[in-house]
This record gives structure tokens, sequence and C-alpha cells, in this order.
């Protein structure tokens, strides 16, 4: 995986394949209806190029409407979609696949990623070559995984050949989750993170990131999204905030310092005593080896 320029001024990370994305994306979560249409239109109208849904989020029609209506080319967006578990045996992995393109109205659906794992139901492998399959049928273009550990992954490439391309993933300074971030890496994966900025305000007001913000004459948000892109990983904040939109946007031209990305990656890792918050660890406790989502 590497960091690259193109078209003068984007900045994409490119996989072991060879798909490129913008160094931040755009959650969609709970963006519905002709709102939620609206307000994904306007980000890119913004800026934004990667649009992030999933079949379970029920906006592949919000996001699809806003693509279309958006004035800039279809061949400049990365529309993202994801197969709900409960939808990972082969056959209905097919035909969700199929519901997620036609929901969106448009031609062909850029990317698309197995949600969870669901190692209990195991089935996994069966649904990875449902998306190969449709990659191969022109349905999608590019194929990859949400919160796989790196057991999954080597398991998906033993029994098929076919790595991933994505490995989107819970991760945000209280979760670095560095070591799943590294195996990614080893394997020109890109990972993409949800839930970049955490939960609640307690992230935004760590003393270690409000004085890395102050002295970049940021604010504590970017802080934390150009912390993600320092490491390689590409953020899909959420937001239906104008302001907000425009702001996490400017994050791709804040550069820290190694030993700042270090300081903030302590929040999560760093020994007791040495700079780790107290509310180290996931916000939302779902764990890809043990969690169920349908």
């Amino acid at each position: 995986m590497e960091c690259t320029m193109a078209g003068g001024t984007t900045q994409t990370v490119t996989s072991h394949g060879g798909l490129a994305l913008p160094k931040i994306g755009l959650g969609t979560y709970t963006l519905n209806g002709i709102a939620g249409a609206e307000a994904i239109e306007a980000a890119i109208d913004m800026g934004y190029r990667l649009i992030d849904s999933a079949f379970n989020y029920e906006n592949e029609g919000a996001t699809g409407a806003a693509i279309r209506a958006s004035s800039v080319p279809r061949d400049q967006l990365i529309y993202t979609s994801k197969l709900p578990g409960r939808h990972h045996r082969y056959d209905d992995a097919v035909l969700a696949i199929e519901e997620s393109l036609l929901r969106t109205g448009l031609d062909y659906i850029d990317l698309y990623l197995i949600h969870w794992p669901l190692p209990k139901v195991d089935r996994y492998v069966e649904a990875w070559q449902a998306l190969i399959d449709a990659r191969d049928r022109g349905l999608v273009k590019w194929i990859g995984v949400s919160n796989f550990l790196p057991e999954h992954i080597e398991r998906l490439e033993a029994e098929t050949g076919v790595v991933p391309e994505v490995n989107q993933i819970q991760c945000h300074p209280y979760f670095p989750d560095s070591t799943q971030v590294a195996y990614d890496r080893s394997k020109r994966i890109i990972t993409e993170a949800w839930t970049p900025l955490g939960k609640g305000k307690a992230l935004l007001e760590e003393p270690t990131i409000v004085d890395i913000a102050e002295a970049h004459d940021a604010t504590p948000a970017q802080v934390v999204l150009a912390w993600h892109m320092s490491r390689g990983a590409v953020p899909i904040p959420k937001s239906s905030s104008l302001e907000r939109l425009a702001s996490n946007l400017e994050s791709v031209n804040l550069d820290l310092s190694e030993p700042e990305v270090a300081a903030i990656t302590a929040l999560g890792e760093g020994p007791e005593g040495e700079g780790r918050s107290p509310r180290a660890g996931r916000v939302l406790d779902l764990d890809p080896a043990t969690h169920e989502e349908f």
C-alpha cells in the first residue's frame, strides 16, 4: 500500500490490486431519505469522492440518488456498499449484491465489502466467493471486507486465492488497533477507519489532541483525521453539517510529525501512567471474533 498524488492535488492510497482511494471518505450511516440524499450530494459537490454505505444502512437509494444528481462525473466517484450477515450463504449473497446495485440505480458499484465475518456462522468464505463472482460479472469493480481479523483474511486467501483490497475496521486514538493496521499494510490492503473520531466529546477534549491542534491552528477533529492518514488509514467520518463536512475535508492538508502521531497513538496503547487514557479501547464493544450482525 502506498500514498500517491493523482490529478494534481487529490491524494490517494493504493491497494495491492491498484484500487486508489481518496485519503478521506464520507460515512453515510443515518443519512437516509431525501434529506440524506441532499446531504450526500452536498458533500460530493464539496469535494468528497469516496461515499460509504451498506445494505443495512437502508440508504443505498439515497446514496445512489445523490451520485446520479451530482455534477461530478461518475468515474470520479467511488461508491461503497456492504453485505449483511444474514446473506452470507452464497445464493443469498448473490441476490443481495444484485439488490444493492438495483437500489442505487447505478450501472455498477465501485467497492463491495462483507460487513462482518461472523465466524460462528462460518459462511464468510462462500460470501467472499459471491463477491468474487459479482466482480467477474461486472456488477462491482473492487471487493473487500470490513471488521475482518488477520486469521479471517488468511483463510480467504488460502481458500480462494483472492486478497481483499480494503479492510474497514473500528479505529480511533482510543483504539488504534496497530496490529491489524500493520497486518493490512503488510498485505497492501487499504485500512479504512469507521468511527474515526470516537463517540462523544471525550476524545476531542483530550489534552494531547487539543495541544497538537493549537500548535497547528487546527481543530481537534482535524488532528485526529490527520492522525489516521499519517498511519496510512482512510477515515470515513459521518456528518450532515456542511461546516463539519468542509472542516473534515481540510484535514488532508494537515501534516503531523512522528512524535505527534506517537503521542496520539499512546492514548490507546501507551502503558498506564504514560499517556494512556482510561477510556482506551473500543467505543463500541464489537469484537469481530464474536460479534454477530445480521
